[in-house]
């Protein structure tokens, strides 16, 4: 289930982060990038608890 979980956070993070993205505020951009790394790192973690259970 944590699997599952991580996923759909991490493509919510990374919708959110693609949006900011395309603010004119400089800050506001660069809070984008870092928020969708983020949540390209939850997809990436939920990937690894798929192929190796959830019990990590």
């Amino acid at each position: 289930m944590g699997e599952l979980v991580d996923k759909i956070k991490g493509n919510i993070n990374e919708a959110i982060g693609k949006a900011k993205q395309e603010s004119n505020n400089p800050d506001m951009r660069a809070e984008g990038h870092t928020q969708e790394a983020h949540g390209k790192g939850q997809q990436f973690a939920g990937k690894v608890k798929g192929a190796l259970g959830d019990d990590i």
